[in-house]
């Protein structure tokens, strides 16, 4: 997959940034991989500011849910931050601000596809929220971030409120009908980094459900649960 790369400077510009210290952010920007091999002096990689970027993220998911969800017990406020920060969720997030094309990594990386790898994507992404906490403080990576992660939770919402559906669906079609739901995509619109799936749901030769999703299994899940609101209708018919 070709990548059109970007500078830090446009990087930052692309998603609205602005730095008082740019150096930190190509700091933010560059891979371990970028220095090994190159001799420059005072060259750094990434990871000091990763580390920095996780410890904050973790912080700002934590501080929104307690106030989003001020019923939820603990282990549910635990469970939904690590579904919104976790890996597969900020390499979406990284992909939406096209940070591979702004990675500074070094040319065996490159080959092999290092621009678009989960763990490059999802560091570097921490990184840059570490190099916006050393040059604006928290509040700078409050703003941020907080947009993001409003829509990152819509995602790890919607997956969640369906997981009962599709157990509901597959408990009932079984001691029905003796038969396991399928799900089918049948159809993808959108950019490869902002996709959006419809699933069918089938029981037997018989569609049931449908459903629309920004990912695979929330439009299974929404197919599911169409499919659940219409057993008290005696959906499907025709199975027995």
């Amino acid at each position: 997959m070709r990548i059109d790369l970007m500078t830090p400077e446009s990087f930052a510009q692309r998603n609205g940034l602005t730095f008082n210290q740019p150096d930190i952010l190509v700091e933010a920007l560059t891979h371990r991989s970028y220095v090994n091999e190159h001799e420059e002096p005072g060259l750094a990689d990434n990871e000091r500011l990763e580390f920095l970027g996780d410890a904050v993220l973790g912080y700002l998911a934590g501080e929104w849910l307690f106030h989003r969800f001020p019923d939820l017990p603990e282990g549910e406020l635990t469970r939904l931050r690590a579904s919104v920060v976790q890996r597969d969720a900020l390499a979406i997030l990284a992909r939406d601000a096209d940070l591979g094309a702004a990675l500074r990594i070094g040319k065996g990386e490159e080959a092999s596809g290092g621009r678009d790898r989960d763990n490059n994507l999802c560091d570097g992404f921490e990184a840059v929220l570490g190099a916006i906490l050393v040059d604006q403080g928290l509040d700078g990576v409050r703003a941020f971030i907080m947009p993001r992660l409003h829509k990152q939770l819509e995602i790890v919402l919607e997956t969640q409120t369906d997981k009962d559906a599709r157990s509901m669906l597959q408990e009932w079609s079984q001691a029905k009908h003796g038969l396991t739901p399928q799900y089918r995509i049948v159809e993808a619109t959108g950019p490869d980094h902002d996709r959006e799936y419809t699933v069918e749901t089938t029981i037997g030769d018989h569609v049931v459900g449908r459903g629309i999703g920004r990912s695979k299994q929330a439009a299974s899940q929404a197919a599911a649960r169409d499919a659940v609101s219409g057993i008290d209708r005696d959906l499907p018919t025709g199975l027995d």
